[in-house]
């Protein structure tokens, strides 16, 4: 699809170009020779940011995207015969093709969850038939925060779906395609959210929130030893020049870039909501907790400001996803709910 890029669009944070600090990252890694396969300074440093951001026992794996960093976690916690517990809503069943199944050879158990979380309770509907040879045993549990509908797991509710999740003896993996969104929702850190609420495996996304490529896969607990090492390269996201991978996500977490980042990304959401929620006839969906706003527009009005802002429907029912991105500005949302207001 073409259109013009003299306008900010709202379809998604990927729409959006590479901070200005990662194109320096990603020149100053540049330099010279160095050595292949992560062997190298920008790799051996982002480990030491990952033990200091997650946990001394945590241990990162650079990968290309971040449907490559689902599969291959979620592959390395599962047994042959294992199975996935997830939300109908969850990014590995509706957007990720047959990746899943057919590079990771998982089999998904869907959990209807009206606003994207899954609870103790909602979990306990999949989590039964262990030792029936008959049935896919469940043995992860997996959750995107922020979620596909933008709101976002308390600590607490993170820490008793792991502690439900371990009972069972299952592990709890977490998609964080949009993870620095949460944490800056929550007004909390990394090590916090994540490995003392008991979560076992993370992908840590960046390239939504500003980088140019690439993710990072975190095995919090450093239980999977070398696996994973291995599972990289026969899943084909083993990077040979993976310096750029990791020089951008030293950028990343060093000063935390990424709070401020998704700070900026977070307060442009609540100010497009807070502009729709003024319009006549529109309707905000869902809480707006990290960058992502969902809406119903009155008929007509989605296809005819798409003309000039391009963003998805969500649903059969008119409901719209609206994102916003690192470099959205207060200037750009007032001219999209301005176009709106004519359609309308």
């Amino acid at each position: 699809m073409q259109f013009s890029n003299t306008n900010k669009h709202f379809a998604s944070d990927n729409y959006s170009g590479v901070h200005p600090a990662f194109m320096q990252a990603l020149q100053v890694a540049n330099q010279g020779h160095v050595a292949a396969y992560g062997d190298d300074y920008f790799t051996h440093e982002l480990q030491r940011l990952i033990k200091q951001h997650f946990g001394d026992k945590a241990q990162g794996y650079p990968v290309f995207n971040g449907t490559g960093a689902n599969v291959l976690g979620l592959q390395s916690l599962l047994p042959r015969w294992g199975a996935i517990i997830c939300a109908s809503s969850a990014h590995i069943h509706t957007d990720e093709s047959n990746a899943p199944q057919v590079v990771g050879g998982c089999k998904l158990m869907l959990i209807d969850a009206i606003d994207g979380k899954l609870t103790p309770e909602l979990i306990a509907k999949e989590a039964h038939g262990f030792g029936n040879e008959h049935r896919s045993q469940p043995a992860v549990v997996y959750i995107s925060q922020a979620t596909e509908c933008g709101t976002c797991y308390s600590l607490d509710e993170l820490s008793n779906l792991a502690d439900a999740t371990h009972r069972y003896g299952m592990k709890l993996f977490v998609d964080g395609a949009r993870l620095s969104n949460a944490v800056c929702h929550l007004n909390t850190d990394f090590r916090t959210m994540i490995a003392e609420t008991g979560v076992d495996m993370i992908s840590l996304g960046g390239t939504k929130n500003g980088m140019m490529f690439g993710e990072c896969l975190i095995d919090v607990t450093g239980n999977t030893g070398d696996e994973l090492r291995y599972l990289r390269k026969m899943s084909m996201q083993t990077a040979s020049k993976m310096r750029f991978i990791s020089a951008q996500l030293i950028t990343l977490l060093e000063d935390e870039l990424y709070r401020t980042l998704a700070t900026h990304s977070n307060s442009m959401a609540s100010y497009l909501a807070e502009q729709l929620a003024q319009l006549d006839g529109v309707k905000i969906c869902y809480p707006v907790e990290a960058n992502s706003v969902f809406a119903k527009l009155p008929q007509g009005v989605a296809d005819s400001v798409r003309q000039a802002f391009m963003f998805y429907d969500w649903d059969s029912d008119g409901m719209v996803r609206l994102m916003c991105s690192f470099d959205t500005e207060q200037s750009d949302i007032d001219a999209f709910v301005g176009a709106i207001k004519k359609a309308m």
